[in-house]
Formats: structure tokens, sequence, C-alpha cells
């Protein structure tokens, strides 16, 4: 597509093909900034590109702003966890802004994210840090006492996450003092949190000028194995609660501009409780679910949102209106083997005959032997369904969940 000089210039940080391909269709200017294995890919198809180790830390690092600034771009846009910290620290010279690296540190963060929030008169749930297993332990002796647990009930659990790991990854159900002698040491220093009983869901929201110009909920049915957008009529109807919670966090975090990923739960007397927020587009492939049923690209939304030069009438154009807009529901499935010993992929004729199925990424195995899952894993491939109906979306991905994939 032609592009606006006019307009703001760019830097993706990390590898997304959607994310290229939405860019290239769009009217900013923009670089790809990811590591050298997409070099190749990049000069084949003429993308622009800028070679960069985000593992790296060390007394180069400022060069990567260097180089974006001597090319004139405005801002950088981080597309995963790992490139948050990084985008923050080049904002903070390309816009002139010291305190968004700070600012990037607590989205990254998780202990000090809960201590942000809890400032800002968030309701959160009870946090620790832990720098070793006792400190597991004693933690959940505390909670449990709290609990006013007797000898013999069986405990609370407790929720112990990797301080700046994505989603589900390094994200571990501790009930008794023996799941704690499973964590490896390097998931050490982590947070620990007593667990909400409660809906949760997550919400996906673009920033401009510190308002919120567009606010989608997706529904988890199971975390870590399915969501669908937008949320079901019954989610739907905490719509005004959950706005004002994500102002509530747009202020107490400075937010100006950007997209964010908070992830909230609603307990069953209808308070909302905060579980922790991404300056990132989330997992799942939400962002394509969100195009498919309202027709707009997310990821051409987050560099609207981003660009500084970006008017308010753009704006206005751009975002369809929340839920009216949307042509059904879509949803995502992440498929994990239940088998331990594996030879094929077999699609079950119920998923495939469907009327809501639409499509698969699960590739065969490649080893027989399933490797025994760890925290909550990590799926090996997604279906996606789309359809008219929130109740038959949800009884269907649900389903899922008993299916073999892996035979």
């Amino acid at each position: 597509m032609e592009k606006n000089p006019e307009k703001g210039y760019v830097a993706l940080l990390g590898w997304c093909p959607n994310a290229v391909e939405a860019a290239e269709k769009f009217d900013r200017r923009y670089v790809v900034v990811a590591p050298e294995w997409a070099a190749e890919y990049c000069e084949q198809h003429q993308i622009p590109y800028v070679s960069w180790n985000f593992e790296r830390l060390n007394d180069r690092s400022t060069e990567i702003t260097k180089t974006l600034q001597d090319m004139g771009v405005d801002v950088a846009i981080p597309l995963f966890e790992e490139t948050v910290e990084w985008a923050g620290a080049i904002n903070s010279v390309l816009l002139d802004n010291p305190r968004l690296l700070g600012q990037s540190m607590l989205m990254r963060d998780k202990s000090l994210m809960k201590r942000r929030a809890q400032i800002g008169g968030i309701r959160v749930g009870i946090f620790e840090e832990a720098h070793d297993r006792e400190d597991v332990v004693r933690f959940l002796k505390r909670v449990n006492q709290t609990l006013l647990k007797l000898d013999g009930d069986p405990n609370d659990p407790i929720h112990f996450k990797a301080f700046d790991k994505a989603g589900c990854l390094g994200h571990r159900v501790i009930r008794t003092p023996d799941d704690v002698d499973s964590i490896p040491d390097e998931e050490f220093p982590a947070l620990m949190e007593s667990h909400l009983d409660g809906w949760e869901f997550a919400v996906e929201a673009w920033i401009h000028e510190g308002k919120i110009r567009f606010l989608n909920i997706s529904e988890y049915v199971t975390l870590g194995y399915s969501v669908f957008v937008p949320a079901s009529p019954e989610l739907e109807q905490y719509r005004d609660q959950i706005t004002r919670q994500v102002e509530k966090l747009v202020k107490t975090f400075d937010i100006e501009f950007g997209q964010i990923h908070p992830e909230y739960f609603v307990t069953s007397d209808g308070e909302m409780y905060f579980g922790e927020v991404a300056y990132r587009p989330p997992g799942f492939k939400v962002f394509e679910l969100l195009e498919r049923v309202y027709g707009f690209d997310a990821y051409q939304a987050s560099i609207l949102v981003f660009d500084p030069k970006t008017t308010e009438e753009e704006i206005r154009n751009f975002f369809p209106k929340e839920v009216v807009d949307a042509k059904g529901y879509a949803g995502c499935f992440g498929v994990y083997p239940r088998r331990r010993v594996v030879s094929r992929l077999e699609i079950p004729e119920e998923t495939e005959d469907h009327p809501y199925f639409e499509s698969h990424e699960l590739t065969p195995p490649l080893e027989e032997l399933v490797t025994k899952r760890t925290a909550f894993g990590t799926h090996w491939g997604l279906l996606y369904f789309t359809g008219s109906d929130a109740g038959e979306m949800k009884r269907l991905l649900k389903r899922q969940e008993d299916l073999d994939f892996y035979v």
C-alpha cells in the first residue's frame, strides 16, 4: 500500500508475520526489528528489516535506539512480552519521555505491577514474592491459616507465576508442599498469589490520548485451552463495570497510548479483581479472531494508537462499535495431546463436521513420546471456530477438551 510520509514511521519489535502483513497493507511506513533468523525471509519478500537480538543485554543495548532514531522512526511497538521493556527503553528516547521505560518495567514485573495496582486502589488478591521454595511453603501455609483451615482440610491453592513470562508460561497451581518440590531453580524469583474463585476473562483495549477507543472482552472457556470473542451476553452484562476498571488501570499506570491486555476475575457476588496487565497483543490469536468477527485489523489498530501523528478523525473512522458490529462469535482451542505416546494427527469427525468448525493449524507429531506438561505447558496448535450462538460456542470449545487429536 502507498505509504503516507505525513504519518508516523513505526518499528515492530519481534517477528510476527500477521503484524508484518497488516503493516504492509497500512498507510504507515514501518520497519521490522527481529532476530537474525528473520533476515533471509525479509530480504526475499522486501520487508524493511533491522536485525537485533532481544536476549542480549550489554553495553551495546542502546545501539538499536540510535539506529531507529537515525532512520527517523517515531515509535516502537512491542509484539511480544520479551520486547515490552525494549519498546519502553526505545520510546523513552524517541518520544523524549523517560517515564516510559519505568512504565514498561511495571508491565513486565508482576510483583511491581500488583503493587502499582494496589496503590491505585485496584482490587487484587494477597500476593508476595518468592525467592526460594521455603518462601512458597510458608506462603501456602499462611494463606490457608488466614482462611481458618483446620488440620485435615484440603488446602486452598495458591498460584506461582514467573515474574516476567507471558500468559500461562511459568504459571503453576500449588496445593501441597510436595507440589513445591517440582519447581525448578530457574523459575525463582517469582510472584505468589492467593487463588481467586471467579470467572476469569481478558480485555483488549486500544488507548489513544489516555482514552479507551475500543474495548473487547475475551471470554475464556478454560484458561490455557480456549477463548472466544466477543464475550457471551452473560459476561457482556458487566461491560460498564469492566470499562470503569480499565479506565482506572489506564489512569493508575499513566497509559497515554498503545494497546493493553489486562486479565480480571469477576466473583459470584459481582466484585471485580485485577489479575495482571500486558502491554502487547494477547496470545491465542485473539487479534485474528477479532478481525474475523469485526472486520478490522487489530495490528493496524495498534499501529494507529501508537503513532503520535494519528488524528482523532482517523481513530473515529477506524474502530467499529463494540458487540453490535460483531458478526457472530469467533473462538479458538489449543490442542494438547492427551496420551503419552502418539503416532499420528487425526481430527475427530465430530469436530470437523460441526458447522462452526473453520480450520486448524495442527501438524503431524515429530516425536512419538509426548513430553510431560510442566505448569500450564504449551499447546501443539489451534483449532478455529465461528458461529452465531455464544452458548453453542462455549459448549463446543469445552467439548474439545475430551477429544483426542493425536492418537
